[in-house]
């Protein structure tokens, strides 16, 4: 005869699915007809030889307190039970996992548990026992209803176990003090409604798009005030204009009131001519004497006559204009 071996099928403790089955609901009679012992839970479905089958059965099933316990007996005549008996009594497997069908639950807030957060299930049957190698927690167990394994993973499918009211209270509770700091930082009464935060938080977004359209705005004028400064100080010859972009950057990084103030400070670059006739100004150009106003003078030659010819220019102005030009 093989050494049976006693375990705690079940109790009315909280489990790894936050819910717990009382043992005072548990129908065994079944179970007690055909107390099948399985490996991981696994049946032998298809026939294939790695197939594994039934290790054993499960002897002297009663309730100690709120414990269901029951001894294991490994079947002999089976090589893989007999290494899982062997595994079993040096001490390396040391778990059991009862398969329990939902019959009833109960949400109840006086029959749940501290901790726990979902229904507590009244009745249940058993259906087998099996050796795991490694259990969820210490009342390792697996919940079915009709024949479907229980799973509560995120989106997962299977029979859901309701949550406690307590616990939908406490995720409502979380949304209003979320919707309440909200509001808040809002400038708006903490007592605001989801309707009044959107409002709200759809005029914050109209004022920042208004922003940033004034902003770009803004930019636009700038840049316009300091292309245009920097072309003055280009017809004035004091800058070259390959050197252009150069002072455009400059502008954008001091302002434009810096550069106005570095273009004052620079004197206008004297041609060669200037220089052999004398002062900047004072050389008359050729043809000039035929000129009788501003309009009559050529305009490849207008710029010329400006720089070089200042008193002619001057004059021709005049007589075009009837004021006179202050250069």
């Amino acid at each position: 005869m093989a050494q049976s071996r006693k375990v705690r099928i079940s109790n009315s403790t909280l489990n790894q699915y936050g819910t717990r089955v009382l043992t005072e609901g548990v129908d065994m009679e079944q179970f007690k007809k055909n107390p099948i012992l399985l490996w991981m839970h696994s049946r032998a479905w298809g026939g294939r030889k790695d197939d594994v089958l039934p290790i054993g059965s499960v002897a002297n099933i009663q309730i100690e307190g709120d414990d269901i316990t029951g001894e294991l007996v490994f079947d002999e005549k089976d090589e893989f039970a007999m290494k899982l008996a062997q595994k079993w009594d040096d001490g390396i497997l040391k778990m059991v996992s009862p398969n329990l069908n939902i019959i009833a639950m109960d949400e109840d807030p006086s029959l749940a548990l501290p901790g726990q957060t979902r229904a507590t299930v009244t009745k249940s049957k058993l259906i087998e026992l099996s050796v795991v190698d490694i259990g969820g927690n210490d009342d390792n167990m697996v919940l079915s209803k009709d024949g479907k394994q229980l799973k509560l993973s995120e989106g997962g499918e299977g029979i859901d176990i309701p949550l406690l009211s307590s616990s939908s209270n406490n995720k409502k509770e979380e949304k209003k003090m979320e919707f309440k700091t909200i509001a808040l930082k809002l400038g708006l009464p903490e007592t605001a409604t989801e309707n009044e935060i959107l409002g709200k938080i759809t005029i914050l977004l109209g004022f920042q798009t208004a922003n940033e359209t004034l902003r770009q705005e803004k930019e636009q004028l700038q840049l316009a005030g300091i292309t245009n400064v920097v072309d003055a100080a280009i017809a004035e010859r004091k800058i070259l204009a390959d050197k252009k972009d150069h002072f455009i950057t400059l502008g954008k990084t001091a302002g434009i009131e810096s550069l106005k103030l570095t273009f004052e400070a620079m004197s206008s670059v004297a041609k060669p001519t200037n220089i052999i006739g004398g002062a900047a100004g004072s050389v008359v150009l050729a043809g000039a004497e035929n000129w009788k106003k501003l309009s009559e003078v050529p305009a490849d030659k207008m710029e010329d006559l400006r720089t070089n010819d200042t008193p002619t220019y001057i004059k021709l102005y005049e007589a075009e204009y009837g004021i006179k030009c202050i250069i």
